[in-house]
């Protein structure tokens, strides 16, 4: 399935649907930031995603690390809570969700990485790196966040 990502554009589609969703930001020992390179959209991105019937939303952050890059984490504090609704993402079966996600610092408990069917490829980048990189805005802007070390979550 692909994805499309569209922010504050008047020709994107209308949404049909929002979903609870994670995604963590997870550092190594040298303070490098865990991105993978998406199968659905070939951008980087934190590692994340929809949360499930029957779990909580810090059970959805830890089982999406594990799914999508082989780690097992502990999250540590939401770093944001992200529900824009002029970010959109259609997917290729129909469904148009509007944003709603939270953003969780989260430390590396143990495991290797690995790629998924999800991921094309897994890295950890600095934040120069990541200057660099294709990714969607929101991305960059829940590690922007981060970055700035605030006292409390953003709430968007």
């Amino acid at each position: 399935m692909s994805r499309i990502d569209y922010y504050n554009n008047p020709d994107a589609p209308q949404a049909n649907s929002i979903v609870p969703a994670a995604s963590a930001i997870v550092k190594n020992s040298e303070g490098k930031i865990l991105l993978h390179r998406r199968s659905d959209s070939d951008a980087w991105s934190l590692p994340g995603g929809a949360m499930e019937i029957g779990e909580s939303i810090s059970e959805t952050v830890k089982r999406e690390v594990k799914e999508e890059t082989g780690l097992e984490v502990e999250p540590e504090y939401v770093t944001g809570i992200y529900s824009d609704p002029k970010h959109i993402i259609e997917y290729s079966d129909g469904e148009i969700r509007q944003e709603f996600s939270l953003c969780f610092a989260c430390q590396i408990v143990k495991g290797d990485l690995r790629v998924s069917e999800e991921s094309l490829e897994l890295a950890f980048f600095s934040p120069q790196e990541i200057e660099r990189l294709n990714m969607h805005e929101s991305t960059r802007l829940r590690i922007k966040h981060y970055l700035e070390h605030r006292n409390r979550p953003v709430i968007d």
